[in-house]
């Protein structure tokens, strides 16, 4: 099994060509778009290849006991991490899950898109029909499980039995991908934190902790009476959910401080008033003021380092970045 780091410094069209010959025989390609990995079991793990940083990962900086990694370029584990999980999960299971690799999620899911047309049209496997749920590590942290508008409850109660806790989250790839197949969907933690910023970091333990619970499920879904879990469409959010975010965001807005405010407002089109939360409790309000820096504005503008930061690092020579 290759390690994680040989996973973070390719560009997108790289890691591409790389899974395509790992895979040789048992794929279907669309070029630019997507690898899809035939599986054995009733499961299809679902990892997207492109990050949101412009300059590949060159310098990798490691705490003392490797067990934390950030780059000065932006580590990308959003999502690096999902794609090793993916590997690493198909590599530790006996009964082999389905996977596919997206491109470009973080510019729309065109990816999931491409492979929601072709699913479709009726060309690809048609064991794909026969997926029991499927699964996507592309969410930040060590525990959450998002199920976007799938609102199908059992599948919900087995993930949390797991050991992972329901949060919100806007979009993912299986946001198409789940009811396009008719197939309830889980995003899981796959151990990255701040990301889309240079401050983005990954916790291998936490990955990890996740792949081994993935292959558990793996597990699980052979067995003749793993049910299928069905997309089920959460229409109760449709009815009054809209009135209670925007009423929720209002409620949020009107206590950020006015020297933030601006930029939280911006950050809205980019993560959840929960996201953000999250980052302000976690880091305190100067982080927003960082956080749409990096979305918006220059990289390089930005400070080399903030407080709790660049301590503790080895093996990067231009430093820890912020």
């Amino acid at each position: 099994m290759k390690p994680l780091e040989d996973f973070l410094k390719p560009t997108q069209m790289e890691l591409f060509t790389r899974l395509r010959s790992m895979y040789k025989g048992k794929t279907r390609i669309c070029k630019n778009s997507y690898i899809l990995v035939q599986g054995e079991a009733p499961v299809m793990l679902v990892a997207h290849l492109d990050t949101v940083h412009h300059t590949p990962v060159q310098q990798i900086c490691k705490t003392s006991n490797g067990n934390i990694l950030m780059s000065p370029q932006g580590i990308g584990g959003d999502d690096r991490c999902g794609v090793y999980g993916l590997v690493a999960a198909h590599e530790q299971s006996q009964v082999k899950p389905w996977l596919l690799f997206t491109c470009d999620e973080e510019t729309g899911g065109n990816g999931a898109n491409s492979f929601c047309v072709k699913y479709r049209k009726g060309v690809l496997p048609k064991g794909l029909y026969d997926l029991k749920l499927i699964i996507e590590l592309d969410r930040k942290g060590k525990n959450d499980a998002v199920y976007y508008d799938c609102g199908n409850e059992d599948f919900e109660d087995y993930i949390t039995k797991k050991g992972f806790k329901t949060a919100s989250g806007s979009f993912s790839d299986i946001s198409y991908i789940a009811p396009e197949l008719g197939v309830a969907a889980v995003n899981l933690s796959s151990g990255y934190y701040n990301a889309h910023t240079l401050h983005e970091y990954i916790n291998r333990k936490h990955l990890n902790e996740t792949v081994k619970k993935v292959v558990e499920i793996i597990s699980d879904s052979v067995n003749p009476d793993f049910p299928k879990y069905e997309y089920v469409e959460d229409r109760s959010w449709g009815i009054w959910g809209g009135w209670y975010d925007d009423y929720y965001t209002e409620r949020v807005l009107s206590k950020i401080p006015e020297d933030i405010r601006e930029e939280y407002e911006a950050l809205l089109d980019y993560y959840s008033v929960d996201e953000l939360e999250d980052c302000r409790a976690e880091h305190g309000d100067r982080y927003i003021p960082m956080l749409y820096e990096s979305e918006f504005g220059d990289h390089a503008a930005l400070p080399e380092k903030s407080d709790g930061w660049g301590g503790g690092f080895r093996q990067c020579k231009g430093g820890t970045g912020r």
